[in-house]
Protein backbone atom coordinates (compact mmCIF):
# COMPACT_ATOMS: atom_id res chain seq x y z
CA UNK A 1 0.00 0.00 0.00
CA UNK A 2 1.19 3.57 -0.56
CA UNK A 3 2.71 5.19 2.50
CA UNK A 4 -0.16 7.64 2.73
CA UNK A 5 -2.46 4.74 3.70
CA UNK A 6 -2.37 3.09 7.10
CA UNK A 7 -4.14 0.16 8.70
CA UNK A 8 -3.71 1.64 12.17
CA UNK A 9 -1.56 0.57 15.08
CA UNK A 10 -2.77 -1.98 17.60
CA UNK A 11 -2.68 0.57 20.41
CA UNK A 12 -4.97 2.84 18.40
CA UNK A 13 -7.81 0.36 18.95
CA UNK A 14 -7.85 1.09 22.69
CA UNK A 15 -6.49 4.62 22.63
CA UNK A 16 -8.78 7.01 24.55
CA UNK A 17 -8.92 9.37 21.57
CA UNK A 18 -10.20 6.57 19.33
CA UNK A 19 -12.87 5.58 21.83
CA UNK A 20 -13.96 9.20 22.33
CA UNK A 21 -14.12 9.72 18.58
CA UNK A 22 -16.27 6.61 18.11
CA UNK A 23 -18.67 7.71 20.86
CA UNK A 24 -18.83 11.17 19.30
CA UNK A 25 -19.80 9.64 15.95
CA UNK A 26 -22.42 7.49 17.67
CA UNK A 27 -24.12 10.38 19.46
CA UNK A 28 -23.95 12.78 16.51
CA UNK A 29 -25.35 10.21 14.09
CA UNK A 30 -28.09 9.51 16.62
CA UNK A 31 -28.96 13.23 16.71
CA UNK A 32 -29.06 13.46 12.92
CA UNK A 33 -31.10 10.32 12.25
CA UNK A 34 -33.57 10.97 15.07
CA UNK A 35 -34.38 14.43 13.74
CA UNK A 36 -34.28 13.53 10.04
CA UNK A 37 -36.42 10.40 10.26
CA UNK A 38 -38.51 11.99 12.98
CA UNK A 39 -39.52 14.81 10.64
CA UNK A 40 -40.73 12.25 8.12
CA UNK A 41 -42.84 10.49 10.75
CA UNK A 42 -44.16 13.81 12.06
CA UNK A 43 -45.45 14.72 8.60
CA UNK A 44 -47.00 11.28 8.30
CA UNK A 45 -48.68 11.80 11.68
CA UNK A 46 -50.12 15.15 10.63
CA UNK A 47 -51.13 14.44 7.06
CA UNK A 48 -51.19 10.66 6.70
CA UNK A 49 -49.59 8.61 3.97
CA UNK A 50 -50.14 11.16 1.23
CA UNK A 51 -48.02 12.22 -1.72
CA UNK A 52 -45.01 14.35 -0.84
CA UNK A 53 -45.90 17.99 -1.40
CA UNK A 54 -43.52 20.90 -1.86
CA UNK A 55 -44.02 22.17 1.68
CA UNK A 56 -43.37 18.71 3.13
CA UNK A 57 -40.20 18.42 1.07
CA UNK A 58 -38.96 21.75 2.44
CA UNK A 59 -39.69 20.61 6.00
CA UNK A 60 -37.73 17.39 5.52
CA UNK A 61 -34.80 19.21 3.89
CA UNK A 62 -34.75 21.74 6.71
CA UNK A 63 -34.86 19.06 9.41
CA UNK A 64 -31.91 17.27 7.83
CA UNK A 65 -29.90 20.46 7.33
CA UNK A 66 -30.49 21.81 10.84
CA UNK A 67 -29.79 18.53 12.61
CA UNK A 68 -26.71 17.80 10.50
CA UNK A 69 -25.32 21.25 11.26
CA UNK A 70 -25.68 20.57 14.97
CA UNK A 71 -24.32 17.02 14.66
CA UNK A 72 -21.23 18.02 12.67
CA UNK A 73 -20.50 21.08 14.82
CA UNK A 74 -20.79 19.09 18.06
CA UNK A 75 -18.44 16.34 16.93
CA UNK A 76 -15.94 18.09 14.66
CA UNK A 77 -13.38 18.74 17.38
CA UNK A 78 -13.56 15.16 18.66
CA UNK A 79 -14.00 12.91 15.63
CA UNK A 80 -13.92 15.25 12.65
CA UNK A 81 -17.70 15.22 12.34
CA UNK A 82 -18.23 12.51 9.72
CA UNK A 83 -21.76 11.39 10.78
CA UNK A 84 -21.81 9.29 7.60
CA UNK A 85 -20.10 6.03 6.55
CA UNK A 86 -19.71 7.48 3.04
CA UNK A 87 -17.83 10.53 4.35
CA UNK A 88 -15.59 8.20 6.34
CA UNK A 89 -15.01 6.12 3.21
CA UNK A 90 -14.15 9.22 1.21
CA UNK A 91 -11.53 10.22 3.76
CA UNK A 92 -10.22 6.66 3.83
CA UNK A 93 -9.80 6.65 0.05
CA UNK A 94 -7.99 9.97 0.34
CA UNK A 95 -5.65 8.57 2.99
CA UNK A 96 -6.94 10.87 5.72
CA UNK A 97 -7.97 8.19 8.23
CA UNK A 98 -6.59 4.76 9.03
CA UNK A 99 -8.62 1.67 8.19
CA UNK A 100 -8.94 0.86 11.89
CA UNK A 101 -10.35 4.32 12.67
CA UNK A 102 -12.74 4.01 9.73
CA UNK A 103 -14.07 0.67 11.02
CA UNK A 104 -14.63 2.24 14.45
CA UNK A 105 -16.56 5.08 12.85
CA UNK A 106 -18.69 2.78 10.68
CA UNK A 107 -19.75 0.68 13.65
CA UNK A 108 -20.54 3.77 15.73
CA UNK A 109 -22.49 5.44 12.93
CA UNK A 110 -24.61 2.39 12.19
CA UNK A 111 -25.34 1.79 15.87
CA UNK A 112 -26.28 5.43 16.34
CA UNK A 113 -28.73 5.22 13.45
CA UNK A 114 -30.28 1.98 14.70
CA UNK A 115 -30.68 3.24 18.28
CA UNK A 116 -32.20 6.50 16.98
CA UNK A 117 -34.70 4.55 14.87
CA UNK A 118 -35.63 2.26 17.76
CA UNK A 119 -36.16 5.10 20.20
CA UNK A 120 -38.08 7.04 17.56
CA UNK A 121 -40.45 4.13 17.10
CA UNK A 122 -40.96 3.93 20.86
CA UNK A 123 -41.42 7.69 21.23
CA UNK A 124 -44.01 7.80 18.44
CA UNK A 125 -46.04 4.98 19.98
CA UNK A 126 -44.99 2.38 17.44
CA UNK A 127 -44.82 4.28 14.15
CA UNK A 128 -42.78 2.26 11.67
CA UNK A 129 -39.68 4.09 10.37
CA UNK A 130 -39.96 4.93 6.69
CA UNK A 131 -36.38 5.22 5.51
CA UNK A 132 -35.85 5.56 1.76
CA UNK A 133 -37.44 4.15 -1.36
CA UNK A 134 -37.23 4.66 -5.11
CA UNK A 135 -40.25 6.57 -6.41
CA UNK A 136 -42.55 4.94 -8.92
CA UNK A 137 -41.31 5.36 -12.48
CA UNK A 138 -37.78 6.40 -11.50
CA UNK A 139 -35.86 3.14 -11.89
CA UNK A 140 -32.89 1.69 -10.04
CA UNK A 141 -30.06 3.06 -12.20
CA UNK A 142 -31.30 6.67 -12.20
CA UNK A 143 -31.73 6.43 -8.42
CA UNK A 144 -28.19 5.05 -8.09
CA UNK A 145 -26.82 7.85 -10.27
CA UNK A 146 -28.65 10.44 -8.17
CA UNK A 147 -27.09 9.07 -4.98
CA UNK A 148 -23.62 9.05 -6.57
CA UNK A 149 -23.87 12.66 -7.73
CA UNK A 150 -25.34 14.03 -4.50
CA UNK A 151 -22.84 12.20 -2.29
CA UNK A 152 -20.00 13.43 -4.50
CA UNK A 153 -21.19 16.98 -3.87
CA UNK A 154 -21.41 16.33 -0.14
CA UNK A 155 -17.96 14.79 0.27
CA UNK A 156 -16.38 17.35 -2.07
CA UNK A 157 -17.78 20.05 0.23
CA UNK A 158 -16.45 18.22 3.29
CA UNK A 159 -12.98 18.09 1.77
CA UNK A 160 -13.03 21.74 0.72
CA UNK A 161 -14.27 23.18 4.00
CA UNK A 162 -13.14 20.74 6.70
CA UNK A 163 -10.08 18.87 5.40
CA UNK A 164 -8.12 20.98 2.90
CA UNK A 165 -4.96 22.20 4.69
CA UNK A 166 -5.41 25.59 2.99
CA UNK A 167 -9.00 26.01 4.22
CA UNK A 168 -7.94 28.63 6.79
CA UNK A 169 -10.84 30.41 8.45
CA UNK A 170 -13.21 28.61 6.08
CA UNK A 171 -13.11 25.68 8.49
CA UNK A 172 -15.27 27.71 10.85
CA UNK A 173 -18.26 27.46 8.54
CA UNK A 174 -17.64 23.84 7.55
CA UNK A 175 -20.65 22.48 9.51
CA UNK A 176 -22.87 25.08 7.89
CA UNK A 177 -21.61 24.37 4.37
CA UNK A 178 -22.01 20.62 4.87
CA UNK A 179 -25.54 21.08 6.23
CA UNK A 180 -26.45 23.37 3.34
CA UNK A 181 -25.39 20.92 0.62
CA UNK A 182 -27.33 18.10 2.28
CA UNK A 183 -30.44 20.25 2.60
CA UNK A 184 -30.13 21.38 -1.02
CA UNK A 185 -29.66 17.81 -2.23
CA UNK A 186 -32.76 16.67 -0.33
CA UNK A 187 -34.73 19.27 -2.27
CA UNK A 188 -33.36 17.77 -5.49
CA UNK A 189 -33.40 14.04 -4.85
CA UNK A 190 -36.18 13.72 -2.29
CA UNK A 191 -39.05 13.21 -4.75
CA UNK A 192 -37.04 10.71 -6.82
CA UNK A 193 -35.38 8.38 -4.32
CA UNK A 194 -35.42 10.10 -0.95
CA UNK A 195 -31.91 11.63 -1.08
CA UNK A 196 -30.02 9.62 1.53
CA UNK A 197 -26.31 10.27 0.77
CA UNK A 198 -25.69 8.38 3.99
CA UNK A 199 -25.75 4.57 4.41
CA UNK A 200 -26.26 4.88 8.17
CA UNK A 201 -29.24 7.20 7.69
CA UNK A 202 -30.73 4.56 5.37
CA UNK A 203 -29.74 1.50 7.41
CA UNK A 204 -31.21 2.41 10.80
CA UNK A 205 -34.80 2.95 9.59
CA UNK A 206 -34.51 0.03 7.15
CA UNK A 207 -33.56 -2.37 9.95
CA UNK A 208 -36.07 -1.15 12.52
CA UNK A 209 -38.88 -0.66 9.98
CA UNK A 210 -37.80 -3.74 8.00
CA UNK A 211 -37.90 -2.03 4.61
CA UNK A 212 -35.14 -3.43 2.38
CA UNK A 213 -36.43 -2.80 -1.14
CA UNK A 214 -33.58 -1.37 -3.26
CA UNK A 215 -31.58 -0.83 -0.07
CA UNK A 216 -28.33 -1.58 -1.91
CA UNK A 217 -28.69 1.70 -3.79
CA UNK A 218 -28.25 3.63 -0.56
CA UNK A 219 -24.92 1.91 0.09
CA UNK A 220 -23.38 1.62 -3.35
CA UNK A 221 -24.35 5.10 -4.54
CA UNK A 222 -22.95 7.02 -1.56
CA UNK A 223 -19.76 4.95 -1.41
CA UNK A 224 -19.03 5.43 -5.12
CA UNK A 225 -19.77 9.16 -4.96
CA UNK A 226 -17.65 9.57 -1.83
CA UNK A 227 -14.72 7.66 -3.34
CA UNK A 228 -14.77 9.81 -6.48
CA UNK A 229 -14.86 13.00 -4.41
CA UNK A 230 -12.03 11.81 -2.17
CA UNK A 231 -9.83 10.98 -5.15
CA UNK A 232 -10.66 14.15 -7.07
CA UNK A 233 -10.06 16.51 -4.17
CA UNK A 234 -7.18 14.73 -2.48
CA UNK A 235 -5.14 14.10 -5.60
CA UNK A 236 -6.47 16.85 -7.86
CA UNK A 237 -6.98 19.84 -5.58
CA UNK A 238 -4.74 19.39 -2.57
CA UNK A 239 -1.79 17.73 -4.35
CA UNK A 240 0.11 17.66 -1.10
CA UNK A 241 2.46 15.22 0.54
CA UNK A 242 1.04 12.26 2.43
CA UNK A 243 -1.18 13.28 5.37
CA UNK A 244 0.23 13.57 8.86
CA UNK A 245 -0.65 10.00 9.87
CA UNK A 246 1.75 8.40 7.40
CA UNK A 247 3.82 7.16 10.33
CA UNK A 248 0.73 5.41 11.60
CA UNK A 249 -0.08 7.99 14.23
CA UNK A 250 -3.72 8.32 15.27
CA UNK A 251 -5.37 11.28 13.62
CA UNK A 252 -6.07 14.43 15.52
CA UNK A 253 -9.53 15.81 14.85
CA UNK A 254 -8.09 18.72 12.91
CA UNK A 255 -6.33 16.26 10.58
CA UNK A 256 -9.41 14.15 9.97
Amino acid sequence: MPRRYAFGRAEEATHPDSVKAAFSEFFSTFIFVFAGEGAVLALDKMYGDTALGASSLVVIALAHALSLFAAVASSMNVSGGHINPAVTFGTLVGGRVSLLRAIYYWIAQLLGAVVASLLLMLATNGMRPVGFSVASGVGQLPALLMEIIMTFALVYTVYATAIDPKRGSLGTIAPLAIAFIVGANVLVGGPFEGASMNPARAFGPALVGWRWRYHWIYWLGPFVGAAIAGIVYEFGMIQSEAPHHTHHQPLAPEDY
